[in-house]
């Protein structure tokens, strides 16, 4: 075996010279290096703006689907989408356990959850076994490799497998709502009635408190009611996002001139980010979760109408996210109700 990058630079076939989730083609060789890990994979969970992309560009047909997403990982050795960049994340087996890999706890055989994208992830897909329209999750046969430096759960015992991956595919979400709302701020989720959105939510409603204001924008009447429903909000807006003015009007109906403290975008399609930016008090913060954002648009857009916000990227990791997030399942009797129906 031989000493690798921690960063896994050492697999980086093109261009050379940068990272691996940069990289156009990474190898996918499952001979590990001594301080990698390899995986059984049993579940793929594509991130939902890739998956919806795939989905759209196919015209839902999964046999279409199924050779889209097996020709991006042979062509690039990772799963990553050629037109939105993002990948998803895993579960998988532990199969082999380099020496030099630095957690001396893990097994053979212990079932994870990455917590790394598939962008950056070392992939050999086999076979295609299912590709579940409904939930982003892809069933296959196949391998993965997880670099020195690569973050990962163990499962829990008390949560099914695909419920604790759809959870931890967003992870990132409710950590940094976690840290940005305070007490009796304003909040709004925009695509609050996805799984991201709905952790979000819960979030936001804990840390505004009963002096706080959480609302929650969805383009779907059924899942702006099953948010309601499950108290998840204070109100909800049934609305087009990409339609920035009139997601601005609707939103001053409810908070008056002062808008919003912090606005957290989780949609899965573009331009939202004047809507998310529009209803942004001055001073006042942006989280863009959504990999569907450009930040072009959002940088020159907020400028344009002379909007001084905070806007902070989406970062899929935080501290400890993993264990607020299946906290959340766990403290959440409706939260996972409902996931246990879409996921499992």
């Amino acid at each position: 075996m031989i000493k690798a990058c921690p960063f896994g630079t050492h697999r980086v076939m093109e261009p050379k010279g940068t990272m691996p989730q940069a990289a156009q083609k990474i190898d996918n060789t499952m001979t590990i290096a001594d301080n990698e890990l390899l995986l059984d994979v049993m579940t793929l969970n594509i991130d939902s703006a890739s998956f919806t992309q795939v989905k759209s560009a196919c015209n839902s047909d999964v046999a279409k689907m199924e050779e889209m997403i097996t020709g991006i990982v042979s062509e690039r050795g990772k799963m990553q989408n050629p037109v939105t960049g993002s990948g998803g994340m895993l579960i998988g087996e532990v199969k082999e356990i380099g020496p030099n890999f630095p957690d001396k706890t893990l097994k053979v055989g212990d079932k994870l959850a990455t917590l790394v994208s598939l962008s950056l992830t070392p992939l050999k897909i086999e076979k295609i076994k299912n590709i579940n329209l409904s939930n982003d999750q892809v069933d296959i046969d196949g391998q993965a490799v997880l670099f020195e430096s690569g973050i990962y759960s163990v499962l829990p015992a008390d949560i099914p497998e695909k419920l604790a991956l759809a959870a931890l595919d967003v992870a990132g979400a409710p950590a940094q709502v976690e840290r940005l709302v305070k007490k009796g701020d304003t909040v709004c989720i925009i695509g609050g009635g996805g799984k991201s959105g709905i952790l979000c939510a819960y979030q936001a409603m804990v840390n505004a408190g009963p002096d706080g204001k959480v609302i929650v924008i969805e383009y779907s009447e059924e899942n702006a009611k099953r948010i309601l429903d499950m108290n998840l909000a204070h109100h909800v807006i049934v609305a087009d996002a990409t339609k920035p003015v009139e997601i601005y009007e609707k939103v001053k109906e409810i908070t008056g001139e002062d808008v919003c403290d912090v606005v957290i975008n989780n949609v899965n399609v573009p331009n939202t980010e004047m809507s998310s930016i529009l209803i942004t008090k001055d001073d006042g913060i942006v989280y863009f979760f959504s990999m569907a954002t450009s930040f072009t648009k959002a940088a020159l857009g907020a400028e344009g109408v002379g909007k001084d916000v905070q806007m902070i990227v989406g970062n899929g990791y935080a501290k400890n996210h993993a264990d607020l997030t299946l906290g959340i399942i766990r403290d959440s009797e409706v939260i996972r109700e409902l996931f246990e129906k879409l996921y499992v």
